[in-house]
């Protein structure tokens, strides 16, 4: 069996890392019954076992962090007006089909208190709002926050000392060149009070997740985490190479991969 870095749990992220990896992480929830990022989707995720909720926020006119991948409703809700022209009671109004509607991440993470939330934060103006949220429900150690802004990841970190927290796109990409180079000085450095690296599989056409850098990453050591991946058969080949967690949109199948391979020792 393959060597797993440490816990993250001893770099003081809470109990976000837990249980051991192999993970998965239900994209947006388990959408195949459910609308995405909605308070059903998430449902439908952690009753077939999932343990870790994959979501994205904006900010309402009205300061709330409301659990959206869009900017604006138009491929959800056939609308042209943006999430921060509308206030949160406005969004719950809101039909997204199955009886379901915007939820604010308050909502989500009261409504499954025993879930882990990886939170991607969209906009600079959902930073105070989440981190308030996050406070409130007393959730810092089983959430993780990220963002494809270094700023607004920054941001939120300083405000929640302790909280587990995975690379933004620039440092992605400088670890991605330093660990493939195998320069493991400046990798550390790089990724000082990271806990994970969030990457897709392949850029421009060329595998980006190779043996060689999940190996250089995991001696860090921070956790791989590999988006988004829905094919059973590259599910079988990032695990097999070491990869610690699988965000996917069909978190059923990336569940009985890792059952499979349970069932083989593998």
């Amino acid at each position: 069996m393959r060597r797993r870095p440490r816990s993250r749990r001893d770099a003081g992220a809470g109990t976000y890392f837990s249980p051991a990896p192999p993970r998965v992480l239900a994209h947006r929830g388990l959408a195949i019954d459910a609308p995405e990022n909605t308070l059903l989707a998430f449902l439908r995720a952690l009753s077939i076992g999932v343990t870790h909720i994959e979501t994205d926020v904006h900010a309402s006119v009205d300061g709330v962090a409301v659990i959206s991948h869009d900017p604006d409703l138009h491929r959800v809700a056939g609308r042209t007006v943006r999430i921060d022209q509308l206030t949160i009671s406005e969004l719950r109004r809101v039909d997204l089909g199955d009886g379901q509607t915007f939820a604010s991440l308050s909502e989500a993470l009261d409504a499954f208190p025993h879930a882990r939330f990886n939170i991607d934060l969209k906009s600079s103006d959902v930073v105070g709002p989440a981190v308030e949220a996050i406070r409130e429900a007393g959730a810092l150690g089983r959430v993780l926050v990220t963002s494809f802004s270094d700023r607004r990841r920054e941001a939120a970190v300083r405000l929640l000392p302790g909280v587990a927290t995975s690379t933004s796109a620039w440092t992605s990409a400088l670890a991605l060149l330093l660990a493939q180079l195998g320069i493991g000085f400046l990798l550390r450095r790089a990724l000082r009070g990271i806990h994970a690296v969030q990457i897709p599989p392949a850029r421009y056409g060329l595998r980006i997740v190779t043996p060689r850098i999940v190996r250089m990453l995991h001696t860090v050591p921070v956790e791989v985490h590999v988006w988004t991946i829905n094919d059973p058969i590259e599910m079988r080949r990032l695990l097999d190479i070491g990869v610690d967690g699988l965000v996917t949109d069909r978190a059923d199948l990336a569940l009985a991969v890792l059952e499979n391979r349970s069932v083989l020792g593998e």
